[in-house]
């Protein structure tokens, strides 16, 4: 990814990011004549460290293989899209993918905890950690998490995993009105 970036920096040329193509924001389409860089094939787990709690996982790993990575160690990886069968890590992580259960989990944002990203000029950056607590100084990973790909392209994600619940409950609700969500939510919370 390095390699092409610098030479399509030296040629003034764009570089597009794919991925799955499962987002709806358009952001991986090539029309203008860019070098479209496909990340489908960096689709390896790297590490996985159960004292931690973290995973880490190249940009194109499908987010489903991430997850039956995680269970298959008795752990749980929250985030979970109706593309999980097809969207990669460097999608969900640039677009800041919340997914159905964002109101338990929180957002992707809340998962990374270090990244590899590629700039346009080639140059690669190391991001964060692998540690849950750390107070390095700036946070620089948060600007390329919903960037889509816009500052660099993310190559390598380092995520947090969470314990297994142990139990898990399916309600159906039917609030009298859409003004009594909120405050549902709030009791449920």
């Amino acid at each position: 990814v390095s390699a092409i970036l610098k030479i399509c920096s030296e040629n003034k040329l764009a570089g597009v990011p794919q991925g799955g193509r499962t987002g709806l924001s358009g952001a991986a389409v090539a029309f203008n004549g860019e070098v479209v860089i496909n990340l489908s094939k960096m689709n390896k787990i790297q590490a996985f460290d159960s004292l931690g709690l973290t995973i880490t996982a190249e940009a194109g790993l499908i987010l489903e293989n991430l997850q039956e990575a995680v269970a298959q160690a008795g752990f749980l990886f929250p985030l979970d899209f109706a593309a999980k069968g097809s969207c990669q890590v460097g999608g969900f992580v640039s677009t800041n993918a919340g997914g159905v259960k964002v109101l338990k989990y929180g957002m992707t944002r809340q998962f990374v905890l270090g990244m590899t990203v590629v700039l346009a000029s080639g140059q690669i950056l190391q991001l964060g950690t692998s540690l849950i607590k750390d107070n390095s100084g700036y946070d620089l990973k948060q600007i390329f998490i919903g960037a889509e790909g816009t500052l660099g392209i993310i190559t390598e994600v380092t995520f947090q995993c969470v314990s297994q619940p142990k139990n898990a409950i399916v309600a159906l609700l039917n609030p009298p009105s859409f003004t009594a969500v909120p405050k549902l939510l709030a009791t449920l919370k």
